[in-house]
């Protein structure tokens, strides 16, 4: 699954000298909720985790509604990437919903019209060899100067790619503009919930969005 399949870059995690990592270790705890957070989950997450999934392939594929197709000694099957990789919850040393003795054997991407109005944007704290603090999936239908459709996914917030459920309804029918975009990036990072270093990704993730979707709609 290469890029799919990669795990945190939380340092709580790669680092054994924190015994408390409940991916790691589960039921020891997690050594990040008091600790330095700056690149840590602001959604989905729980009180047994914060890490976040660290795949830009992810969340591009996530918005073009992207299916992933497995195989194992006991037969195939297929289903949305949005559904393969998993949230926390109680159970954050489980990153997918991968079962034992499975591989990935495909990436299916339905036929869409979103090619000439897409883009992907990552903001980090270096142009190359860095992880998104927030990354954002823009992709739009637009004809006759009208949204048709269009989705939004963030990554860099939370522990998988974060669909913005409600963007479609907000933008469809609707023409661009930078109102529209704001109020799709205010729904973006409603519930978020920032710890001690990482308060910034609220602001810097909304205005990631605003820049997207104005990159995607030109």
């Amino acid at each position: 699954g290469g890029n799919l399949l990669q795990r945190t870059r939380c340092p709580y995690f790669f680092d054994t000298a924190y015994d408390a990592c409940n991916k790691r270790r589960p039921g020891s705890g997690c050594a990040a909720l008091g600790g330095f957070a700056r690149n840590h989950a602001i959604l989905g997450a729980s009180d047994a985790c914060i890490a976040v999934n660290p795949s830009d392939m992810s969340v591009a594929l996530v918005a073009l509604d992207a299916l992933v197709q497995l195989r194992s000694a006991h037969g195939s099957r297929r289903l949305p990437l949005a559904e393969f990789q998993r949230l926390p919850g109680d159970t954050p040393q489980l990153d997918s919903d991968l079962a034992p003795g499975e591989m990935i054997t495909a990436i299916d991407i339905p036929a869409n019209r979103w090619q000439k109005h897409s883009v992907y944007l990552k903001v980090r704290d270096r142009a190359s060899f860095a992880f998104a603090l927030v990354a954002v999936a823009a992709a739009l239908e637009i004809e006759d100067g009208v949204i048709r459709d269009g989705r939004v996914v963030l990554g860099g917030v939370a522990h998988k790619p974060w669909p913005v459920a409600p963007a479609a309804g907000l933008m469809r029918g609707q023409r661009p503009s930078r109102e529209l975009f704001q109020a799709v990036a205010e729904e973006a990072l409603r519930g978020a919930a920032p710890r001690r270093g990482n308060e910034f990704k609220v602001p810097l993730g909304k205005r990631a969005v605003v820049r997207a979707l104005t990159l995607a709609s030109t």
